[in-house]
């Protein structure tokens, strides 16, 4: 057999000498350096005690090795891992984006590391995921729920795991939650449609065991029942968010002799549908939704929307995980942030005809 042939079938010859899975140890820098485990230890975990030149060698000798210091130790020492979890609904969803990202820079700044999941609106999947965070001892959970019954971290909080909710409260337990004014702002919401002379609304919104979808058609109801409008049934549709879905209940109010003249979409996946929907009609049809979208200002006319903080919420929530762990917080409470209207144009249009 050829060597060439028999070298490419043997791929473990030509790798030989390496240490795949092996990483390098202090005994290994000690030996490269030529000085004791002690000195290592003292260099790697900045304490006094080595010369300059000593310290010079091991650092030498830690670059050349690729050498990272392991922190298990130090967490048994510690009983803190330096570590959350957040535990998200879509990754892919634009809106935790900077939920996320607000989270990681309070992380970042309390010397922690953020690990993020998605449950993918799945309660099994997101416990699952929230239990495998506490298996690898993260310090505390940032979570936005998809179940309705959190009593699975119960033992996970007796034994010393923060634990915050964001955008819905948590279900069965008690438990810090940071919310957005959902009911408030979609109040606002259809309020504005209503004032600019709109009676038929329809509303569009997420399946309605969800916390959030459930507040904004409260919302809704409670802004028509101010104005004193009767709500008809076909005004309604609350489901999956998925663009079939949601095109099929927009086209359906937009149909027969009574339209809707105005939607309010509840939130930023059903109003990118339901900006598609409306591009199509040969009538201008008013639009206010629920979440800001990105170039919703470009568009003709603009998208108005009620926007929430998602950055705020992100904050509020990994700051007070942190306040727990620091022992400040003792009490679980409820914290609702403001939502704002953002006029752009399709909110301000009449009923046509």
């Amino acid at each position: 057999m050829p060597e060439t042939t028999r070298r490419a079938d043997r791929p473990a010859d030509r790798l030989s000498g390496t240490r795949y899975g092996n990483r390098p140890t202090m005994k290994d820098v000690a030996a490269r350096a030529g000085v004791g485990l002690k000195t290592v230890s003292r260099v790697v975990n900045g304490e006094p005690g080595v010369t300059p030149d000593t310290e010079r060698r091991v650092q030498e000798a830690i670059d050349a090795l690729g050498f990272r210091r392991n922190d298990s130790a130090r967490v048994l020492r510690k009983g803190r891992t330096a570590s959350i979890g957040l535990v998200l609904e879509d990754l892919a969803d634009p809106f935790y984006g900077p939920l996320s990202r607000a989270v990681e820079e309070v992380a970042r700044a309390h010397g922690a590391l953020l690990i993020n999941g998605s449950s993918a609106e799945d309660p099994e999947r997101e416990q699952e995921l929230a239990l495998a965070l506490c298996a690898r001892r993260v310090d505390g959970l940032v979570v936005i729920p998809a179940g309705d019954d959190h009593r699975y971290l119960e033992p996970e909080i007796r034994a010393g795991v923060a634990t915050v909710f964001v955008d819905r409260p948590a279900g069965k337990i008690d438990a810090d939650v940071v919310l957005s004014d959902n009911y408030g702002g979609a109040r606002d919401g259809v309020a504005h449609l209503i004032a600019h002379g709109h009676r038929r609304i329809g509303f569009i919104g997420d399946m309605p065991r969800i916390h959030t979808a459930a507040e904004r058609l409260r919302g809704y109801r409670a802004a028509m029942e101010d104005a004193g409008i009767p709500v008809e049934e076909r005004w309604m549709s609350l489901g999956a968010t998925d663009p079939v879905r949601v095109r099929r209940a927009a086209e359906e109010m937009l149909a027969g002799p009574s339209p809707v003249t105005a939607i309010f979409a509840g939130n930023n996946r059903v109003t990118v549908t339901v900006v598609r929907v409306l591009a199509e009609q040969s009538r201008p049809v008013a639009l206010v939704g629920f979440d800001d979208i990105e170039l919703a200002d470009l568009l003709q006319p603009g998208v108005t929307v009620v926007a929430q903080d998602a950055a705020a919420l992100g904050r509020t929530a990994a700051e007070r995980l942190f306040r727990q762990l620091d022992g400040t917080l003792v009490q679980p409470e409820r914290i609702e942030l403001p939502t704002r209207l953002i006029t752009r144009g399709s909110g301000e249009l009449p009923p046509a005809g």
